[in-house]
């Protein structure tokens, strides 16, 4: 397979207006404008996100004008396509400070030498009353409404700011401004390029296209997300990331082959032929999980993960090395299970850790804890166990 039919396929599942005539712009040679935006209301990226980003780095590659848009305009008002509520607001502040977790982790994947950062703040803070006028001549509010989500919550009840049917005017806008000749993004912001494709079409008269993506799905088939815990964050150790993959569904495994590492396809289709003939998935899971930390980590970090993991899942035995953690002096008065969990890093947030400890998943000195508000008397080297492989042993701070 060439390059430019793995582009428009691998991971791909719509491309509009159609695959034929976006293959046969790219095989003219001309170099295009492509971009792929990002509203940074979150600081942490996990692997579903990062399929677009693979598909971002792949054009540039190719030697093509790619632009990475940070929309920290768009931001303040929030993007509802995949949400059943309006977004909260953010401040300048906090979007310019997302950005910057959110690139570090980008940089896994995105060669930021080649690839043009932008905020849409450049020129959409310039339009004036007149000129946004003009832009929402060019929509139906009629279209926005009949839209699943905003419709359920129209039918509800719920609130459905006007300022929501801003938001695809504004991403429209930003593919004009840039000129766009292809747009990238999830099957989900789909109505939003459409509305840069329209404004390309009328004020341009130029045609563009739509690469929309698969989505990933999470290590239990759901959705991937932070609400469910079933996410592999680019951020994650490389312990953490090798045990989450081996924990994904068998039915998952090529699936996650192809979006979310860059094995060939070839190999890939082998991969699925051995599985067809019956191979053991959990071999071929450890291929994945060596692949994919070896990708967003190293060759060296990837070996020890799966050294770690064979150790302390499937020998079930306490790992060499466990990181010390030091409670503040505040602990040493009995503080709850819970409280010792979420200060020992082991879980998100309190809640997290509640939940951790209800479903039987945290060890206190070999001792299974399932009250979260169990008190717990702090020694220095009591060993914490949270699931089957996160170790801690506490030092309390004198």
């Amino acid at each position: 397979m060439d390059k430019i039919e793995e582009l428009l396929t691998r991971g791909v599942a719509n491309i509009i207006p159609s695959k034929d005539l976006l293959d046969k712009l790219i095989s003219s040679r001309k170099k295009l404008n492509i971009y792929f935006g990002i509203d940074p209301t979150a600081t942490r990226i996990h692997l579903g996100h990062a399929v677009p980003l693979r598909k971002l780095q792949k054009f540039s590659k190719l030697g093509h004008n790619v632009t990475f848009l940070i929309g920290d305009f768009t931001a303040l008002i929030g993007d509802t396509s995949d949400k059943d509520a309006e977004r909260p607001v953010l401040t300048s502040s906090q979007i310019e400070e997302n950005f910057k977790t959110y690139k570090k982790q980008a940089e896994k994947i995105l060669d930021f030498s080649k690839v043009k950062v932008r905020y849409n703040s450049e020129w959409l803070k310039e339009l004036l009353l007149k000129d946004v006028i003009k832009l929402t001549q060019q929509f139906s509010f009629g279209d926005f409404g009949s839209r699943e989500l905003i419709k359920k919550r129209l039918q509800s009840g719920q609130h459905v700011g006007l300022h929501e049917g801003l938001y695809p005017a504004m991403q429209g806008y930003d593919s004009y401004f840039l000129n766009t000749d292809i747009q990238i993004g999830g099957t989900d912001q789909t109505f939003n390029m459409q509305a840069g494709r329209l404004l390309q079409k009328n004020w341009r008269d130029k045609k563009s296209f739509i690469l929309a993506n698969e989505f990933l799905p999470g290590t239990d088939g759901r959705k991937m997300s932070k609400t469910w815990n079933n996410a592999i964050w680019l951020d994650d150790t490389p312990n953490d990331m090798y045990a989450k993959v081996m924990a994904i569904n068998d039915d998952l495994i090529i699936q996650y082959f192809t979006l979310a590492t860059d094995i060939d396809l070839s190999k890939i289709k082998k991969i699925e032929e051995e599985l067809k003939s019956g191979k053991n998935p959990m071999e071929i899971k450890r291929k994945l999980a060596y692949e994919i930390v070896s990708e967003l980590h190293s060759v060296k970090e990837a070996k020890k993960a799966q050294e770690h993991f064979e150790k302390t899942v499937q020998k079930k035995e306490q790992p060499s090395e466990i990181r010390l953690i030091e409670l503040p002096k505040s602990f040493i008065s009995n503080p709850t299970a819970s409280e010792v969990v979420l200060a020992s890093d082991l879980a998100e947030s309190k809640s997290d850790a509640k939940r951790l400890i209800e479903q039987g998943g945290v060890e206190i000195d070999h001792n299974k804890i399932t009250d979260p508000n169990q008190e717990i008397e702090i020694k220095d080297d009591m060993l914490i166990k949270v699931g089957k492989r996160k170790f801690v042993k506490i030092k309390s701070k004198s």
